[in-house]
């Protein structure tokens, strides 16, 4: 076969954002095996990267979003080089579908894969004064311009398919699952059961209300049992009535880290934005071998299996008598833990979900 050339439209740099680290862009390789071509073209460059998230340093992102533009502009005119377009949730952050219209009409066979529920036109998500914002620029009529005339639509929400089937111009449409590879994410060799329990919690500040919506739930668990509260992050969080613990991440020790917790928890909001989580936190969680306890909605209800290996919730009392249990009886961890890693290393890890991606490359 002639090595096929695929360029890449995508907001970040390789290997910088969890959205494309830990989605498509782990699987290059197997790409590159099977005879593709791969470039790549970010959007933002490494020096916008470092300080898009920061509420300073106002001026320079927006000289990093022109280059950004400029970017783009260069793109176009090499889009008939590639076989493969493969866009990742926008072509350009802001303004119009002009962008997305013009790679469209330039490129031979386009896919597109997107993260969230980025395509709903109003969602409930607590958002900052600057994200809000933000917002009234970044149309939502992207998302769904592109679900509607790519080839193909990938998506990492199973309750996203059928909406993106009846809207696609091709009826195209395939879920693959969020994945890790079970080779860098391992169990923590021993844990000693006499340590104070760890309840752990990965995320950005974006999500940061999820953690917000169980300072009850931590509040009563603290009358009843010792417990530590583990936090990763990109965030300041403060609870001064909790053994508390705040990390800041970073990918060379995100593993190391995660291997701390002895359960790892995923509080949701049951709202059409939550219905587009891929559970990659209860992915994370089960591939270090432990415990999950999380809210029962969307995705997780399919990803964590109800007193197999974890505790599927709804109330607050619910997440309190669960988290109890745990925190009391740490063979039930362990055995949870166990079960859990079995269930990733079979349904979500690369090696699982590697042939998905290239069964959709070779179908376009």
């Amino acid at each position: 076969m002639e090595n096929k050339k695929i360029l890449v439209l995508c907001p970040y740099p390789e290997g910088e954002a969890a959205g494309q680290r830990l989605k498509y862009e782990q699987y290059f390789n197997d790409w590159k095996k099977d005879g593709y071509q791969i470039t790549i073209s970010p959007f933002s460059d490494l020096s916008l990267w470092k300080y898009l998230y920061s509420p300073k340093n106002n001026f320079l992102k927006i000289i990093g979003t022109l280059k950004g533009y400029a970017i783009r502009i260069r793109d176009l005119f090499s889009l008939k080089k590639y076989d493969l377009v493969y866009i990742f949730m926008w072509v350009t952050p802001l303004g119009s579908t002009l962008f997305e219209r013009l790679v469209r009409a330039l490129s031979i066979k386009l896919i597109y894969d997107f993260d969230d529920a980025v395509h709903l036109t109003k969602h409930v998500q607590n958002l900052s004064l600057l994200q809000r914002f933000v917002s009234l620029f970044r149309s939502k009529n992207k998302p769904n311009y592109l679900i509607k005339n790519a080839d193909h639509v990938i998506v990492s929400s199973p309750f996203h398919v059928e909406y993106c089937k009846e809207k696609n111009k091709e009826s195209s449409c395939t879920y693959i699952p969020c994945s890790l590879d079970a080779s860098r994410f391992t169990p923590r060799k021993s844990r000693r059961e006499d340590d104070t329990p760890v309840i752990g919690w990965t995320g950005t500040f974006s999500s940061k209300f999820y953690l917000d919506s169980l300072k009850k739930v931590f509040l009563e668990l603290n009358k009843r049992c010792n417990f530590k509260l583990v936090i990763i992050g990109n965030f300041d969080f403060k609870f001064p009535s909790i053994n508390l613990e705040v990390i800041n991440w970073t990918k060379e020790t995100e593993v190391e880290d995660l291997q701390r917790f002895d359960i790892g928890i995923y509080p949701l909001l049951p709202d059409e934005w939550g219905l587009g989580k891929g559970a990659l936190k209860a992915i994370h969680y089960m591939a270090v071998g432990i415990p999950v306890v999380a809210t029962d909605f969307g995705t997780t209800s399919l990803v964590v299996k109800d007193k197999v290996n974890g505790f599927l919730v709804k109330t607050e009392q619910e997440w309190v008598d669960a988290l109890e249990t745990l925190i009391k009886d740490a063979k039930k961890r362990k055995e949870f833990g166990k079960r859990g890693r079995e269930i990733f290393e079979l349904n979500y890890s690369t090696s699982a979900n590697k042939n998905k991606y290239l069964s959709v490359l070779k179908q376009i």
